[in-house]
């Protein structure tokens, strides 16, 4: 499933064809196909793992899951679930969940929990962690009405600089520990960008898939944990557990 950064990637390729009107809109998804055409585009949006091409008084909404892609200028051999189409040129949508929503996003949508929004809310993130003193941190991260946009490898990365185990429990983390972590996960977010966009990712991970952290070289556990049961990679002599 594709974390907030590559969605980031996504709005901005598509940025060139903010203002430009569909000249017809196909496709195998169950959305009214002659509702977009004609249609100017008027912005594209992100709000984590989601991602948003908006109209006058709707927008589509895109979600890749596991197995998601997207292509522009020409088609792959297989159908696509939408397929946008313009005077000079095309993007293509495959399996992924595409539903329209009505109205203004704001109504549905609480951008303050995007980790990469602008109206990200730092004392809201911190408050909403207070609330759920007996949950394991490592499950927390991954709420997304909490931490829109983080998934595996933002977990596991933010915990390490932390220095908190994934199995900790939020009530026993420290107050300033709780602020780190809350940090860390919007700034790895926007290191997972910048790498991601020069293909650097990967040779930056410090514990994410890794058997020896990238610098010291100290051991990494691998261990599914939480209710989530998704895979946690840790260095426990360097991350704390709280309980």
């Amino acid at each position: 499933m594709p974390e907030g950064p590559p969605i980031v990637i996504l709005k901005e390729k598509m940025d060139y064809l903010k203002h430009k009107i569909v000249s017809e809109a196909s496709g195998y998804a169950e959305i009214d196909m002659e509702a977009l055409s004609h249609k100017k585009i008027l912005d594209f949006k992100s709000w984590g793992k989601h991602f948003f091409i908006c109209f006058n008084d709707f927008t589509i909404r895109i979600h890749f899951g596991l197995f998601g892609s997207y292509q522009f200028h020409e088609p792959k051999k297989v159908n696509p679930k939408l397929a946008l189409h313009f005077n000079n040129d095309d993007v293509y949508f495959y399996v992924c969940t595409i539903e329209r929503i009505e109205g203004a996003l704001e109504d549905h949508y609480d951008f303050s929990a995007d980790v990469m929004s602008d109206e990200w809310d730092v004392a809201k993130a911190l408050g909403k962690l207070k609330d759920l003193p007996k949950k394991q941190i490592g499950d927390v991260l991954l709420d997304q009405k909490i931490f829109s946009g983080v998934g595996n490898i933002i977990k596991n990365e933010a915990l390490y600089r932390a220095g908190v185990h994934p199995e900790s429990l939020v009530g026993k983390i420290p107050a300033a520990k709780l602020k780190a972590i809350v940090k860390e996960a919007r700034d790895f977010s926007f290191d997972f960008l910048k790498w991601r966009k020069v293909d650097q990712l990967t040779q930056n991970l410090e514990v994410y898939r890794r058997t020896e952290t990238r610098i010291g070289e100290k051991p990494v556990v691998k261990k599914d944990t939480g209710k989530s049961k998704r895979s946690s990679y840790f260095s426990v002599s360097e991350q704390k557990l709280y309980q």
